[in-house]
């Protein structure tokens, strides 16, 4: 996810419906334990607010750029020197929930560089069904 910022970028928003509370998800979605459950190999906080994430034993450093508890938390992702980049690739999740039919919905936006939105959106089904074992829902 950390690639050079020259490249294209795209925003690429997905909603899923999971059948749990915001109260039990949102750990799943911003503590490191939570995360490695799911999203990648392994997360490590590294200081303050942020974290290492590790895909195929690559690094990748983010930090936590907003959070609202049980709502919502953005990492933004920084250079190979650990430092903050203009226009910088992030991830974000959002949880809302439905006043009528009380489902919850995971809202993932990444921004990133270009890639095949078929492809991200089988990526992203794959990562929530990872998610909802873990879950139960």
């Amino acid at each position: 996810m950390a690639l050079p910022d020259t490249q294209t970028k795209t925003r690429f928003v997905v909603e899923f419906p999971i059948n749990a509370s915001p109260k039990i998800l949102f750990p799943y979605l911003a503590t490191a334990s939570g995360l490695s459950q799911w999203f990648c190999d392994d997360v490590r906080y590294v200081e303050g607010q942020r974290l290492n994430f590790i895909w195929d034993q690559e690094n990748h450093y983010a930090e936590i750029s907003g959070q609202r508890l049980n709502r919502a938390i953005r990492f933004v992702f920084l250079n190979d020197l650990r430092q903050q980049v203009a226009d910088a690739n992030y991830l974000e999740f959002t949880l809302d929930s439905s006043q009528v039919t009380d489902e919850v919905y995971l809202r993932v936006i990444d921004y990133s560089s270009a890639h095949d939105a078929e492809e991200q959106q089988e990526m992203w089904e794959g990562l929530v069904a990872k998610l909802r074992e873990q879950v139960g829902g």
